[in-house]
């Protein structure tokens, strides 16, 4: 589907879950936008290869959804371990984002451990995902503290629709499950370029929930969401990307995709910061930020909305950093981009928050 000519051709965030799909869906943005999806592919699978990988994950519900839990978590460690020493690349994103979260050099042993606890936290969402289709949704309702409910449902009443933006912590599928199992209209940007069988299942699991799915190129759908004042849940850190809106993260500038402010300009809709704790015995709690309004008048608006939600972020992330299982650069890497983000903070006039 074709987004209107007023508006962005791609809202940067993203799903609740990197469920992707593709071929022959939705329109491609218009090349010059000035929103990008952050993980936007280029190309997708062969169809045998969406086959493989949907036949994988299926098999992979089945057999390690009946395994126990503790001990299957405790055997994905020890994979997860493997891929964080063989895979070195990734290991020094992870490290180098870890360092930032605890203010301390790279090779800081304590650095390393908490790299560790991230693979690890990774498994233990896939297994948890795995599981999740053989829940009913009463169950899936009981397995989320209901301390969230009466904050959540103030802030989605006082707006005019809610952007949740949400970082990859924790398991946001428990979370997105336990709030549309309870009645509330939750639709998730979900990427669809990659494997469409098997974006087709993510999409009719959610759905089983209670959780309405948006391809991310369905922007006229997007815009639908928050017209009919409903929620609509976008991932926050993909990585960092120099079109992004300049931030101070952690204590050092970075950019943040642009999605929420810009959408919540256009609409009247409100922010809020969301995360999804992993608590002990299956169980999970939700959290959340203040609700963030923009005066679409304002020019700086737009930055000073995404520093205030990420503000938010940032201190939920704080109090259980080893959930935040982010595994690409959230920060300039090169000198030039360091140099080029510098000039435009620089240039904006913008001081530490």
């Amino acid at each position: 589907m074709s987004s209107a000519p007023d508006e962005p051709a791609s809202p940067q965030g993203a799903p609740v879950v990197e469920a992707p799909a593709g071929r022959g869906r939705a329109t491609q943005a218009a090349p010059d936008s000035h929103i990008r999806d952050p993980h936007r592919r280029t190309s997708t699978g062969p169809r045998f290869r969406e086959k493989v990988v949907l036949f994988g994950y299926r098999f992979g519900e089945w057999f390690l959804g009946h395994l126990p839990l503790g001990p299957a978590s405790l055997v994905g460690g020890w994979a997860a371990l493997v891929v964080y020493w063989v895979w070195p690349e990734k290991r020094r994103i992870v490290e180098s984002n870890c360092a930032r979260v605890l203010a301390l050099p790279p090779r800081d042993r304590r650095v390393a451990r908490l790299a560790r606890q991230v693979y690890r936290n990774q498994v233990r969402w896939v297994l948890e995902l795995m599981r999740m289709h053989r829940l009913s949704r009463p169950q899936l309702v009981e397995r989320v503290d209901p301390s969230i409910v009466e904050p959540f449902e103030a802030a989605w009443k006082a707006s005019d629709g809610m952007i949740v933006a949400a970082p990859h912590f924790g398991n946001n599928e428990a979370g997105a499950a336990g709030l549309a199992g309870r009645g509330w209209p939750l639709n998730a940007v979900a990427d669809d370029t990659a494997y469409e069988d098997l974006f087709n299942h993510f999409t009719e699991e959610r759905h089983r929930w209670g959780v309405e799915i948006v391809p991310w190129r369905n922007l006229r759908g997007v815009f639908k969401v928050l017209r009919r004042k409903e929620i609509l849940v976008l991932l926050a850190d993909w990585g960092y990307r120099p079109d992004g809106i300049p931030v101070r993260f952690f204590g050092e500038w970075t950019t943040f995709p642009a999605g929420p402010a810009t959408l919540a300009a256009k609409t009247g809709a409100s922010i809020v910061a969301l995360v999804v704790y992993r608590r002990p015995n299956n169980m999970f709690e939700v959290a959340m930020g203040r609700r963030i309004l923009l005066d679409a008048t304002d020019t700086a608006g737009q930055q000073r909305a995404t520093q205030a939600y990420v503000n938010d972020l940032e201190a939920m992330i704080r109090k259980a950093p080893e959930q935040w299982v982010v595994f690409k650069p959230l920060w300039p890497v090169t000198a030039d981009e360091q140099a080029a983000l510098a000039k435009r903070v620089a240039d904006a006039g913008l001081t530490e928050p």
